[in-house]
C-alpha cells in the first residue's frame, strides 16, 4: 500500500470515527459512508502537487 492510500485510510477512518461517536453514522451504516469518504480524502491527497508546501496561502488549510 502505498503512502497516500495509507494515510488516506487513516484520516477516512478517523472522520467516520468521529461522525459515529456523534451520531451522524451509525454502526449499521458506516459500510454505505466509509468508501466514499476515503475515496474523497484519497482524491484530495492525490490532487495535491509537491510544491504546494511551499505556497504559503496553503499552508492555513
Amino acid at each position: 500500500m502505498d503512502q497516500d492510500r495509507k494515510l488516506a485510510l487513516q484520516v477516512a477512518k478517523e472522520i467516520v470515527v468521529k461522525f459515529v461517536e456523534t451520531g451522524r453514522i451509525s454502526p449499521a451504516n458506516f459500510q454505505e459512508h466509509f468508501g466514499p469518504i476515503y475515496r474523497e480524502v484519497l482524491r484530495t491527497l492525490e490532487d495535491q502537487t509537491p510544491n504546494s508546501a511551499d505556497n504559503p496561502e496553503d499552508r492555513d488549510l
